[in-house]
């Protein structure tokens, strides 16, 4: 008896043992990770999922955490200085019958394996909107339909202005079905012109209302000073008060955290099967419609979905500075005149195993394939238009980063370099004081030879060639800094008349304005002591050598 007890408590610690241990992790089945290639417009692209072929483009480490994990990014915490500045290209394979879910998992796995992630949770203090419940009036659901919140446009403008006139407001649409507002406070910074008025900073539910809501929110896009505008604006903060009787107020609040407490900055080398098992893309689709749009045609949206395109009524001028990445007129030479004037419709289905868009796209990733994209455009373009291209260094209008009388703030050596929308996490300011200061930059522990890097990506209406850092100084600093977006300065200009507009109106380096627009040129110089200053420099082109105005038929 005593030996049969003693079997039983055996086995019973033995599966108890074998029960208790973690459940291994999916992987991936093979993945190529590496060093994204330097671009003057860096922005985490994906995942792109399809056919079993999972890619990631221009990811930091604080990206790859926050999508293996599902965390805003806000509240990854500790690390390196480099965690937001590395970017990194992830191509992988996926056993058979993976989940959206179960590839979070495999990329958990992958970071813990190439990179030697290591963190904890915690939970700490962080800025942020709170949420509460003034005078309620939402509706309780009645629990039928799927849970979430769906977008939409009403009154969107059918083009620009003619002659520069006012610009017609879109409203707006979030509309919500059975949420909760804990729901409702994590998902609204995803809403469509929302990071415009939360400059980036999490909402908490501190509602203290329990159930699920249907209701609807409509706001209309943040419009910087300046701009003349025609309809009724109605800020989000307005629309929450006035539509669903709640209130969006600065606060400070516990929430759920992610620390890093150790990762390699360099991945393990990538094996054999992996160098040899993802290959160059295809670079033609599968099959694809280019014709004229019809005359006078409304203006249609875009749809990219998995594996389809839709382009409605693109110019070919537009389309050629997509397919071969061109940020501006000028960088586009022997282009001719027509190029601009001749309009198509296109439809195309990519190859088996190329995903073009973001099956779930939010406000943390550019939720189209655009590499991808871009070499089945240039195949299409020169197919269907008879176009050949080369590309050479020309000199060309760009600028050097120098120091004036600089007023700039010594960083602690330990924080991550970044640059976000905002102002500083600690600050107790939401908004710039002058509303015609559309933009607010904040920069922590940034070198300048890294601002300089950043700048074209911080002010891309201003810059269009990349910026090379002269001022002499050395280590890292944090500054803040506003400016007015291109076209609320240009829109500020035109609105004076002709006698009093300064050189603003037709110069690349726009003068600050009387209605308290300002450039990003007075800008630095003003509020930080720095200067950029024009330089000519080898800047590449793309040269027309041949192209056919009448397309091959389909």
């Amino acid at each position: 008896m005593l030996r049969l007890c003693a079997c039983i408590i055996a086995v019973t610690f033995l599966c108890g043992a074998a029960l208790g241990q973690p459940a291994e992790k999916p992987a991936f089945g093979v993945a190529d990770v590496h060093s994204s290639p330097k671009t003057n417009l860096a922005a985490v692209r994906g995942p792109f999922y399809t056919s079993g072929r999972y890619e990631l483009r221009f990811a930091t480490m604080v990206d790859m955490i926050r999508m293996a994990y599902n965390i805003d990014p806000e509240r990854v915490t500790g690390g390196p200085t480099w965690l937001e500045l590395d970017r990194f290209d992830i191509f992988a394979k996926t056993p058979e019958k993976s989940t959206a879910e179960s590839r979070k998992l495999m990329l958990q796995s992958l970071l813990a394996e190439r990179f030697k992630l290591a963190i904890h949770n915690d939970n700490r203090p962080m800025p942020a909107w709170g949420i509460t419940a003034k005078n309620p009036h939402l509706k309780e659901t009645d629990g039928d339909g799927e849970s979430g919140c769906k977008f939409s446009v009403e009154n969107a403008p059918s083009g620009p202005p003619a002659g520069g006139g006012p610009i017609q407001l879109p409203t707006l649409v979030y509309a919500c079905k059975n949420v909760t507002m804990a729901a409702f406070a994590e998902s609204i910074l995803n809403a469509p012109g929302a990071q415009q008025y939360f400059n980036n900073r999490l909402a908490v539910d501190q509602t203290g209302l329990k159930g699920a809501y249907d209701f609807t929110l409509r706001y209309t896009p943040k419009v910087p000073a300046g701009f003349a505008t025609t309809g009724e604006q109605t800020s989000i903060f307005d629309a929450v008060e006035k539509q669903l009787g709640l209130k969006l107020e600065m606060t400070t609040a516990p929430m759920p955290t992610i620390v890093v407490d150790g990762v390699n900055r360099k991945p393990t080398e990538n094996s054999a099967e992996a160098l040899k098992s993802f290959g160059p893309q295809p670079t033609e689709f599968d099959v694809a419609s280019l014709k004229p749009s019809a005359p006078n045609a409304p203006p249609a949206q875009p749809d990219i979905k998995n594996g389809r395109l839709y382009l409605p009524g693109i110019s070919l001028q537009n389309l050629v500075m997509v397919a071969w990445d061109i940020n501006g007129t000028e960088f586009l030479v022997n282009a001719p005149k027509w190029l601009n004037d001749d309009k198509y419709d296109i439809l195309a289905k990519a190859p088996e195993g190329v995903a073009i868009g973001d099956l779930t796209p939010n406000r943390n990733t550019v939720p189209i394939n655009i590499d991808a994209l871009r070499v089945m455009l240039r195949s299409l373009i020169a197919e269907r238009f008879q176009m050949t291209v080369h590309t050479e260094d020309r000199p060309m209008e760009a600028y050097t980063l120098v120091a004036n009388k600089p007023k700039l703030k010594k960083a602690d050596p330990t924080s991550r370099t970044r640059w976000q929308e905002g102002p500083a996490p600690d600050s107790k300011g939401d908004k710039n004081a002058n509303q015609s200061l559309g933009r607010m930059v904040t920069c922590q522990n940034v070198t300048m030879a890294h601002f300089a890097e950043m700048l074209p990506g911080i002010a891309p209406g201003y810059l269009r060639t990349n910026v090379v850092d002269a001022t002499g100084l050395e280590g890292g600093y944090d500054f803040t800094f506003s400016f007015s977006p291109m076209g609320a300065l240009r829109a500020a200009q035109t609105a004076r008349p002709p006698a009093e507009r300064g050189p603003g109106a037709e110069s690349t380096e726009d003068a600050s304005d009387p209605s308290g627009a300002l450039s990003l040129f007075d800008a630095l110089n003003k509020q930080l002591g720095l200067k950029l200053e024009t330089v000519k420099r080898p800047v590449q082109v793309l040269v027309i050598d041949k192209i056919e105005r009448k397309p091959v038929e389909n």
